[in-house]
């Protein structure tokens, strides 16, 4: 799932280099979900580490996209990436819109 993810990206000229995958792990850890700050997420970035809710099996290509979208952000601009939910919040951050639109624009 995360080749097929890298491939829709790799149609995308977000940032100078494609995404890389060494290093990228996908995790499904449904107790995570289950706390306060997690409920409203299906998929959580952490750098490298994809967090999911579900199974892969049970899980869209386009979230695998979106969070691998935030991996592909982390690579190139790291500081800028973390500080902006602090500085803008979740729903209008412009990462987050780039997400979304990474995973609607590769449909």
């Amino acid at each position: 799932m995360l080749r097929r993810a890298k491939a829709r990206l790799d149609q995308l000229d977000f940032y100078p280099r494609p995404v890389r995958l060494e290093g990228v792990r996908i995790l499904c850890v449904p107790w995570l979900f289950r706390l306060p700050w997690f409920r409203r997420f299906d998929g959580y970035n952490m750098g490298p580490l994809i967090l999911l809710k579900r199974p892969l099996t049970r899980t869209s290509d386009d979230l695998v996209v979106h969070e691998l979208c935030h991996v592909w952000q982390d690579q190139n601009r790291r500081l800028r990436m973390w500080s902006s939910y602090v500085l803008r919040g979740y729903q209008d951050n412009p990462h987050e819109i780039e997400a979304r639109r990474a995973a609607a624009e590769t449909r």
